[in-house]
């Protein structure tokens, strides 16, 4: 018993040793309203998986969390976690509620350097917002990821809902949050940003 029970903790030791990517996020990496395994994240971990990549792929995304949110409960999950690579994929709820884009950048910023200072590398994933709020602030919102991916030098997508924002039958019956559908099309805007840091 003892042998095989040595090999048991073995294993799981190994498995848990590997890199872990973090997504860190709010509904639109939670799988709102649909079933969590068929959610983008999920299908990263799979095709990390199918490529045989030796990552991890944890998911600490809270449904209508925003940057402030995010920026509280972050150090809690790099201690947990200790990832190699942070996906950050917050300011969405901050711009529907029309939250000032100072104080939005700041968390953004400092959740940044707080993955920097255990070196993982972060992605930064950009959102845009329906011009409802005139076009200083829908700018301004837009320029907060820019300006930051290009201070910090990580790696950037600048709408990761390409393709899928605007699209009824990518989208729930809200009409804002992904459908089953558009995970692929999501998985597909990241990949290609994710794929060279593995």
């Amino acid at each position: 018993m003892l042998p095989g029970l040595l090999f048991s903790n073995l294993v799981a030791a190994e498995a848990t040793s590997k890199p872990t990517i973090l997504v860190f996020g709010d509904s639109l990496s939670a799988a709102y309203g649909i079933p969590k395994e068929q959610g983008w994240v999920n299908l990263v971990a799979q095709r990390v998986k199918d490529n045989q990549l030796p990552y991890e792929v944890a998911n600490a995304s809270v449904s209508g969390e925003t940057t402030a949110g995010g920026f509280s409960r972050l150090p809690a999950a790099l201690k947990q976690f200790k990832p190699s690579i942070v996906v950050i994929e917050l300011g969405a709820n901050d711009g529907l509620r029309g939250l000032p884009l100072d104080a939005m950048k700041n968390n953004l910023e400092k959740m940044i350097q707080a993955s920097k200072q255990i070196n993982a590398q972060v992605v930064l994933l950009g959102m845009f917002i329906p011009p409802n709020y005139g076009p200083k602030y829908t700018n301004g919102f837009k320029a907060v990821y820019l300006d930051l991916s290009e201070k910090y030098k990580t790696p950037f997508i600048p709408f990761f809902l390409d393709g899928v924002s605007g699209h009824s039958d990518l989208v729930l019956e809200d009409g804002l949050h992904p459908n089953v559908n558009a995970q692929k099309k999501i998985l597909e805007n990241v990949w290609p940003t994710l794929k060279p840091l593995l």
